[in-house]
């Protein structure tokens, strides 16, 4: 294969899975690394992708844009409501403890906590809380902060000083970026802060993704790979970036 028909394959597969490692496509074309590396540079320079650390995301992977809430609600609900079925299983059991992160994925699992267990629920999200607050069984703590109008869920120092002073069962985060090079990422930093203080303040870390996120990188990370214990996704997601992401030692779930 001529260099330029390897490069073409390289920028196809890039824009069909979201992202490429240099070891892989080093495998699949019977190349070395190094040479990988010089293919990922020209397609660079030609606009064609990015490239990242151990590989190459699309152009506009690495993005500071954000899609609005109601944006996110409408798409991809069935695969939402799928890992949201999931990750029941991940609930504590009576008495137990939670964070929800906010986020569609989130106020999936918000809509489907089981009826009249004694929970208590923390979260930074107005429209879970508002779904809690009437919940049976529920005791809800919201915490305060500035709330961003894109994602509806309070941030800034009096979150983050919030949840420093607790430590719940699980948190539920989600997450608009998967890697297994660059941990789980978001647009924005007051985003991310609140997102690491909750990490922080859980015994389990189980972030629902569905599978559009994996293999992208966003603007900042919140959690790397030792970090979180569990990712659920749907069964949509491509292999090779489930089994990059389960060679960190993370449970990955597909539902």
């Amino acid at each position: 294969m001529y260099a330029e028909e390897r490069q073409q394959a390289i920028a196809g597969l890039v824009t069909q899975r979201g992202r490429i490692a240099v070891t892989a496509v080093a495998e699949r074309f019977g190349v070395t690394t190094e040479t990988v590396r010089r293919d990922l540079a020209v397609l660079e320079r030609s606009g064609m992708l990015r490239r990242v650390h151990g590989g190459a995301v699309p152009t506009g992977a690495l993005t500071v844009l954000e899609p609005g809430l109601g944006e996110r609600r409408s798409t991809r609900t069935e695969h939402k409501r799928r890992i949201a079925a999931a990750a029941l299983d991940y609930v504590p059991a009576a008495d137990g403890s939670l964070i929800l992160d906010g986020g569609s994925t989130t106020a999936a699992l918000a809509e489907v906590l089981p009826a009249g267990r004694r929970l208590l629920a923390v979260t930074n999200s107005v429209p879970i809380s508002h779904r809690l607050s009437v919940a049976p069984g529920i005791s809800l703590h919201v915490l305060g902060g500035r709330v961003r109008g894109i994602t509806q869920t309070a941030v800034g120092e009096t979150t983050v000083a919030a949840l420093a002073d607790l430590k719940a069962d699980v948190v539920f985060l989600g997450a608009n970026g998967v890697t297994g090079a660059h941990g789980f990422t978001t647009p924005d930093e007051t985003e991310a802060a609140s997102k690491r203080a909750m990490v922080r303040a859980a015994q389990q870390v189980v972030v629902l993704a569905d599978s559009s996120k994996l293999g992208r990188e966003h603007l900042v990370r919140f959690a790397g790979v030792d970090d979180v214990d569990v990712l659920i996704t749907d069964d949509e997601a491509d292999p090779d970036v489930v089994s990059e992401i389960e060679s960190h030692g993370i449970e990955v779930r597909t539902a």
